[in-house]
């Protein structure tokens, strides 16, 4: 199969919803276009193609259509640009605002007994400019609409004020000299005025809902310091290469993912992952670029670098997810498809209508402008991509990277979550459950074994060597140490013939278990992993029994909990014994429970289950990877893996069982704000187009209504920044 190659171009021009759904269609027709998704809010396009088609073509394909395109290529340039083009948008509407204000005062006063008219010219020279400099927009974008012989918004915008300003000159022409006109500037001027107040607010709002797509590009630094040779020399980002060494100094962000070839640190993750502790690094382990380094200086070694780094897959992934539409945007396409021509259509009738009925033509004719100004799209289109924007941003913030709309759609449903062992409620890493001394000195029996796991990196020994840290216990010298394959370790320590082992080096010493035997036999039943220490020579003896076993991640039964008080059944799968799987299902409270399953099985469960439920799984992304794809939801914990980001819907990007519940709350509560805004949208219409109709709004009213409608649409969509997690504020 041929690949996909992709593009992400910026559009300009757009205004509504059927301008979004145009746009679409004109890239759709492209051929060898197979997928496009545009974005009103973002003013984006995401397009997949293979040959014939290109960028060139792409772009031409919306110039036809009316609009402009260009591509996205350097993000900071791009929302420069947008910062520019804001700061336009508030000249001119403060501009606009100024001259109308003069015409609307009459009307605000008639109310107090004060009648006052400004003279006719006056009018005129404070409405034209508004009409035609200000609106120019309107009437630029309509004509291009009307070349691709389709409707928007500024259409009915450009179609309404031209009617409203027209009627006035023609009033003014057609009275005698000395008579005062019954003139309607104040209502184009104002109406146009409102329009552009709605813009621009819109303009404010959907920089906010990309807020932290900004935050998250602002981590990357411009520059890093090299160590050629031993020397230091500051280059460009762009200048690094894979393998290069790069020096970082306290309190710098890391320029690059890397990992750490010299020094001590800790490094604060939590724009990254939202971990709010600063976590310790030293030679071997792996940093993030953006991450803050701490105390000390680091000496790194690059290991990913442009759009390969762990950051840039994060921005990727966030953008696609904001650029994306959900299923039941198709529903608001089909009904943009059709809105402008039909709007028309009820200001043709309201028009003929009320002349009909023997209204005077002024009468007639602004009612049927009312209509055009309040029918005006700008909610409907931006319901849902506002929503979107706000939900899967903040979802970000706190280390929650959801892939594309679909997700927040099916999240809202689930009924069932299938939870991995190790690595998801548990922290993979064994620590020492239980420790016995047969001589009653735990310190000396940690201190030896210590001393002959020192330098391991088996997980058994890391966990002895933790708990002698954690005691402040001194590691004694160890000599002739040898490494006993399949069975153990063996050495002297402090003039003692020490083996720490399974239980095979009981067997081959002669020696039983002390009287452990129940104990035992009672740990290891429970899937805990039992390690000896000896002395062996002319009168070997037992010394201690070191009991290993995984321990439950600090916030996994809140989460089990948060997630049974919504009524969602719990399922546990593991590749693990039984008596492992059940220790943790009895401290969780989880009832369904299958172990032993391998990942292919664990796929064939899964698909099981939905045939009754919506299933999300949570898996660690990597041997969970056909579990995760099967899924109706597949959320990966903890690594930020490609695994992860290309099987699973919802990538974790820490090990916290709480963000799984965290998840599912920000998909539902992003799911309510569309279809709130999606129904006051509809309701807007609905209720706006009839009383304009029949006479009850005038255009004034009308624009400021339609404005309205827009602004608590985003704002509406807006309130999701103020989400938190429940049981936890690590926050980017």
């Amino acid at each position: 199969m041929t690949p996909l190659a992709t593009a992400n171009l910026s559009i300009s021009g757009m205004t509504c919803a059927s301008c979004s759904g145009r746009v679409e269609r004109a890239l759709g027709k492209v051929t060898g276009v197979q997928r496009v998704s545009v974005n009103l809010a973002t003013e984006r396009a995401h397009v997949e193609y293979i040959a014939p088609a290109d960028p060139v073509a792409l772009i031409a394909a919306v110039s036809d259509a009316g609009y402009s395109a260009s591509p996205i290529e350097d993000r900071q340039t791009t929302s420069k640009q947008q910062q520019l083009r804001l700061d336009k948008e508030r000249v001119a509407l403060l501009l606009a605002i100024v001259l109308a204000l003069p015409l609307v005062v009459p009307m605000l006063l008639a109310p107090f007994g004060v009648h006052w008219m400004l003279a006719p010219w006056v009018q005129f020279a404070l409405a034209t400019p508004v009409q035609f400099v200000f609106g120019a927009r309107f009437y630029s974008a309509a004509w291009k609409a009307v070349r691709a012989k389709s409707g928007n918004m500024d259409l009915l915008v450009a179609l309404g004020t031209s009617a409203g300003y027209g009627l006035s000159v023609y009033e003014w022409a057609r009275t005698p000299a000395g008579a005062m006109p019954h003139l309607y500037f104040e209502a184009s001027a104002v109406v146009i005025a409102l329009v552009l107040l709605g813009k621009y607010l819109e303009s404010r709002a959907k920089r906010q809902t990309a807020g932290a797509i900004r935050a998250l590009e602002a981590l990357r630094p411009e520059r890093a310091l090299q160590v050629v040779n031993g020397q230091e020399r500051e280059v460009p980002i762009s200048a690094l290469r894979l393998n290069d060494l790069v020096s970082v100094k306290p309190g710098e962000r890391f320029p690059v993912d890397g990992e750490v070839i010299d020094g001590q640190s800790h490094a604060d993750e939590a724009l990254i992952s939202g971990e709010s502790l600063p976590v310790f690094k030293q030679p071997g382990d792996n940093v993030t670029g953006g991450a803050i380094n701490g105390e000390g200086r680091l000496l790194i070694k690059t290991t990913a670098i442009g759009a390969e780094s762990v950051l840039s897959r994060i921005i990727r992934l966030v953008e696609e997810a904001q650029v994306a539409k959900a299923p039941i945007q198709k529903l608001v396409d089909r009904v943009s498809e059709v809105f402008v021509p039909v709007v028309l259509v009820i200001a043709l009738l309201t028009l003929v209508g009320w002349w009909l009925v023997g209204a005077a033509t002024d009468v007639a004719l602004i009612n049927a402008v009312a209509v055009l100004v309040i029918a005006c799209p700008c909610a409907l289109g931006l319901a849902m991509p506002t929503a979107i924007m706000a939900g899967t941003g903040v979802a970000a913030r706190f280390g929650i990277l959801i892939k594309d709309a679909e997700v927040l759609e099916r999240a809202h449903d689930v009924t069932a979550v299938v939870l991995d062992k190790t690595g998801t409620l548990t922290s993979g890493k064994p620590q020492i459950s239980h420790l016995v001394a047969f001589d009653g000195n735990q310190e000396h029996l940690l201190q030896w074994a210590g001393a002959l796991q020192r330098g391991s990196e088996h997980p058994l020994a890391k966990a002895v060597l933790e708990a002698c840290k954690d005691r402040n216990l001194p590691l004694a010298s160890v000599s002739a140490s040898q490494s006993l394959t399949g069975r153990g370790i063996t050495g002297t320590v402090d003039g003692r013939q020490l083996v720490f082992g399974s239980q095979r080096i009981l067997d081959e010493n002669n020696l039983g278990m002390a009287g452990m035997t129940d104990s035992a036999r009672s740990w290891e039943a429970d899937g805990q992993t039992l390690s000896w220490l000896i002395e062996v020579g002319p009168n070997p003896a037992v010394l201690g029994l070191f009991a290993f076993g995984d321990t439950l991640k600090p916030g996994a039964e809140h989460a089990i909990q948060q997630l049974t008080e919504r009524h969602i059944s719990i399922h546990l799968l593991t590749g693990d014994n039984l008596g492992s799987a059940q220790r943790v299902a009895d401290a969780l409270g989880i009832v369904d429970v299958h172990a032993q399953v391998l990942p292919a099985d664990k796929a064939a469960m899964v698909v099981e289950l939905k045939k009754t439920r919506v299933v999300a799984m949570v898996g660690d992304g990597i041997n969970d990877a056909p579990a995760l794809a099967a899924a109706d939801i597949g959320i990966a914990m903890g690594g930020g893996t490609d695994v992860a980001m290309h099987t699973a819907g919802i990538t974790l990007m820490r090990g916290d069982p709480l963000l799984i519940p965290a998840a599912l709350d920000i998909c539902r509560k992003t799911h309510g704000k569309i279809r709130q805004n999606l129904f006051w949208a509809f309701v807007f219409n609905a209720v706006g187009i009839p009383l304009a109709a029949f006479g009850f709004l005038n255009p004034v009213i009308a624009g400021a209504a339609m404005a309205l409608s827009s602004v608590s649409v985003v704002s509406n969509a807006l309130l999701l920044k103020t989400w938190r997690p429940s049981g936890g504020e690590n926050v980017l």
